[in-house]
This record gives structure tokens, sequence and C-alpha cells, in this order.
């Protein structure tokens, strides 16, 4: 079963991104962007760089190749945190960004396959046989490291590039202490998950003792 769940969240990761680039791309630069702004716009989104992990830890799992390649993501505490992170996709976006618009077509599947698919999928493979009991508290700090870096990159974007991959983090349209609300809810939100992946790992390790 674990290993059904992980080709699916491989398949549905990768199926996910690339349809999803090969349809942003030409919707980018009809808004106008470039060539290479449309691929960093791409690239901009907390969605797309999470899924990116989540196929990796698979890769990385399923061959002795994947795992040269990407030993890091074969770690307890990177599947760990990519829980956390894809996770925090699923809830932020069924919570506060699904309701904005309407994707149809090829965009709606791409919004159901790396939305609510590969997360439910790779939580399901954690907590299954990724979660080995070896997750401490201080691996929390190291969690939020991609949050905290995300956060900053989505911000200077944003004053750069005078766009923001999430809406709530329009500083145009919200003022700062709208933004700064926004920023601490969702943070607030990651340390719950990140507690809560603690909890779950130590609880699953000891079930499978007893």
């Amino acid at each position: 079963m674990s290993r059904v769940l992980q080709i699916a969240g491989l398949a549905a990761g990768l199926i996910g991104l690339v349809l999803q680039f090969f349809i942003t791309i030409p919707m980018s630069m009809d808004a106008g962007r470039s060539l290479p702004g449309s691929v960093v716009f791409y690239f901009s989104f907390f969605t797309i760089l999470t899924n990116i992990a989540a196929v990796l830890v698979h890769i990385s799992l399923l061959s002795p190749a994947g795992y040269a390649w990407l030993p890091a993501f074969a770690g307890p505490k990177v599947r760990a945190g990519t829980a956390v992170s894809i996770t925090l996709v699923f809830v932020v976006y069924v919570t506060m960004l699904a309701r904005l618009w309407a994707p149809e077509g090829l965009f709606l599947v791409c919004d159901i396959l790396l939305h609510y698919v590969t997360p439910l999928l790779f939580v399901l493979w954690w907590l299954l046989d990724g979660a080995d009991g070896s997750t401490r508290w201080a691996d929390i700090p190291y969690w939020m490291l991609y949050p905290v870096a995300y956060l900053v990159y989505a911000l200077a974007r944003g004053r750069i590039a005078g766009e923001v991959p999430c809406p709530f983090l329009d500083v145009a349209t919200n003022g700062i202490a709208g933004v700064a609300i926004s920023a601490a809810l969702v943070t607030a939100l990651f340390l719950v998950l990140c507690v809560l992946a603690v909890l779950a790992d130590r609880g699953i390790s000891r079930f499978r003792a007893a």
C-alpha cells in the first residue's frame, strides 16, 4: 500500500506540475510577461514549490537511482517537513483561496491534482510509512525556514514586480496591517501543523512498537 500511494502521488504530482507549466506559460505571456518572466511567475507559487518537493521525496525513495541523486529528500526530517508544508497548501487553499476563482478545463484538473490529490496522497503515505518516530521538537525551526523564506520572497516580489502569488499578501490591496495579520495567521497555522506532525510521528512509532 505504501508503494502504491507513493507511485500514485508521484504520478499525480508530475502530471499536475507539467500540465500546469504548459498552460501557465502561454497564459502568462499573453498577459504581457516575457518567457523568462513567465517561468519565474510559474515557480513563484508555494503550491508549485511544495509539490515539487513532494515529487522529489517520492523519487528519492522509489528507486536506488533516485536515492543516489536526492539523498536529502529521503531523510525523515525532510519527509516530515514536506508533509507539513503540503498540508498547509491544502488547508490555506480550501479556507482562503478556493473561493476566489472558478477554474475550468485543464486549470480545474491542475487545481484538483495539486491542491487536493497530491496533499492527500502524500500525507496518507507519510502516516502509513514515512513517519518513523525520529522527528524532534528541534526540527520545527528547520521546517520554518521554508515558509519564512517564501514569505520574504513573495513580499519582495510584490515590491519589485508589482505582483504577489497570494492575494492576502498584496500590500496595495490589504495594507501592511492586513498582510501582517494574514502572514501571522498562516505562520501560526504552520506551527500548529508542525506540532501535530511531531506528535503524530511519535504516536505512530509507539503504535508500531506496541
